[in-house]
């Protein structure tokens, strides 16, 4: 068996010691070059321990000051099934509902933007076709918890009263809705989660340490004539967040 990498190993040590209790949450560590001392390491490897558990929302760092036990942050949980589609009102608003919490979001909606390579081959068309793009900022009981930023292709909406997301007689009501609002039936969704290190921007907007451990969903959704008419990318704090699936058993 493959030894465990020293920085892990000290990872584990530091964790080990606040779920006994030796560090209290808001204590501050001893410097690297102590805790180095005590494991055996140098400062560099207990640097990056530190690094993982702040990542991880273990510990946090303050700017000149050192890194110290993080304070304890209750998790939002967020439910993903086909039972968040509502006949009317926001998916995410139905999840916050369930759980308790207040819900808010902000958007910003550009229309006409030039779909990028990654987008194009997600909704099925031409590289530079145009899309409408809405960038979203969630938030629970006035608090960001998600982000997420969705595109449509442009000629499926153009001219009717859902191009906008969130403007209109309908805005807010959810992919779902809204294309329903123009006689496309939305069949059903792929979602690709995969975790990775919040990027300097998500981490501002968030409120969480840069390099912070997130949950990057990839979503579809597909009309039932097979074709896509939304993708998004939402990014979710794992400090923050327990993403939950709920999957549908069918009668044979």
């Amino acid at each position: 068996m493959p030894e465990q990498p020293p920085y892990l190993r000290v990872a584990d040590v530091l964790r080990q010691r606040i779920v006994e209790h030796v560090w209290e949450p808001g204590d501050r560590l001893p410097s690297r070059a102590q805790i180095g001392e005590e494991c055996g390491v140098g400062e560099n490897v207990v640097r990056r321990a530190q690094e993982l558990l702040i990542s991880q929302g273990v510990l946090e760092g303050r700017a000149g000051s050192g890194t110290y036990v993080a304070e304890p942050r209750p998790r939002v949980r967020v439910v993903r099934s086909s039972a968040r589609e509502q006949p009317t009102g926001s998916p995410f608003r139905a999840d916050m509902k369930a759980v308790g919490r207040q819900s808010d979001w902000e958007s910003r909606t550009d229309a006409k933007v030039p779909a990028p390579a990654d987008i194009a081959s997600r909704l099925g068309v031409a590289d530079g076709d145009l899309c409408v793009r809405t960038v979203y900022e969630f938030l629970a009981d006035g608090r960001p918890v998600q982000l997420s930023t969705s595109w449509e292709p442009y000629d499926l909406t153009a001219g009717t009263l859902v191009v906008l997301p969130e403007g209109g007689p309908h805005a807010g009501r959810g992919v779902v809705n809204r294309m329903a609002e123009i006689g496309v039936t939305v069949s059903h969704a792929v979602e690709q989660p995969e975790p990775r290190l919040a990027t300097a921007e998500e981490a501002s907007l968030l409120g969480i340490q840069k390099s912070a451990l997130v949950t990057h969903i990839k979503r579809t959704y597909y009309s039932d004539q097979g074709r896509p008419v939304e993708t998004a990318d939402i990014v979710l704090p794992a400090t923050l967040c327990e993403i939950v699936y709920e999957v549908p058993i069918g009668r044979q």
